[in-house]
């Protein structure tokens, strides 16, 4: 009895560490962001210039010009996505990482060998910098043709529409569904993939941070629509795909939203005959 009482208290001590390490994470990604992520301006003045309208009054500013496309520009956008990743997705993770951190402690005090949280989680950083390197490529592509521009918002309706259209179609798909599942039953895919040792949990870690991107990745390249930078869009997305992961009717959620888009693609690009 007092060896179960003294475990469920370094459980709650180990509980409430990663916890704290959470918040100070997505609080640090969040802070970054709002100061621009690194940008000449911060996320609130980019949130206001990529509003509707405000691309005239900018066009004689220089605001408006092309970017020139550095190595050291690259790389800023890499970690401008990859940090805001994190600060979207964290938060639907943490549940996932926190279960980890329990379920790790209990194989300890079972005989196996500790695995620090931070490996587990280390696996969700690499896919999400997975998909950090893939939307750069996509960002340079889209400004390259005039799609996307230099405030990161899309420039006519033709590229809203298609955008729209394929997260629409996405959301419905078996593919996205079944990512769903994986996301929302974290006690279920950890006893079905369990893996002993650092190197399994960066691989569990690994795995299920591309199934979050796979469950995800239409819903952020939404963002090109409504501007990269754009917090009303950043923090829309994010809360949704934390709803999505956490409430009970969460997939009827993605049904609905799949239809919404649809309807929302179709209605723009049908504004254009």
């Amino acid at each position: 009895m007092g060896a179960d009482v003294a475990l469920e208290a370094v459980l709650r001590r180990d509980r409430l560490v990663v916890l704290a390490a959470l918040i100070a994470v997505i609080t640090i990604s969040w802070a970054y962001l709002l100061a621009g992520a690194g940008m000449e301006m911060s996320a609130v003045e980019m949130t206001r210039m990529s509003q509707p309208g405000m691309a005239g009054a900018m066009s004689g500013s220089g605001m408006m010009d092309p970017v020139l496309w550095t190595p050291g520009y690259a790389v800023l956008m890499f970690f401008m996505w990859w940090i805001m990743m994190v600060a979207m997705m964290l938060p639907s993770a943490a549940p996932m990482i926190l279960l980890f951190a329990t379920i790790n402690r209990k194989q300890q005090d079972s005989g196996h060998p500790y695995v620090g949280t931070g490996v587990f989680a280390g696996g969700y950083l690499i896919a999400w910098a997975i998909f950090s390197i893939v939307a750069v490529s996509l960002q340079w592509g889209f400004e390259r043709i005039g799609a996307l521009s230099p405030m990161l918002v899309g420039t006519n309706a033709t590229f809203g529409g298609i955008l729209l259209l394929a997260a629409g179609v996405y959301q419905l798909t078996p593919l996205k569904h079944a990512c769903l599942r994986h996301c929302r039953s974290p006690l279920a895919y950890l006893g079905n993939h369990w893996r002993p040792g650092p190197l399994g949990a960066l691989r569990m870690g690994l795995t299920h941070g591309a199934i979050c991107v796979g469950c995800c990745w239409f819903l952020m390249g939404l963002l090109f629509l409504g501007g990269v930078m754009n917090l009303y869009w950043i923090a829309g997305i994010a809360l949704y795909v934390l709803i999505e992961k956490t409430v009970p009717a969460g997939h009827w959620l993605s049904y609905t939203t799949g239809v919404v888009f649809l309807v929302w693609g179709t209605g723009m690009l049908s504004s254009l005959v």
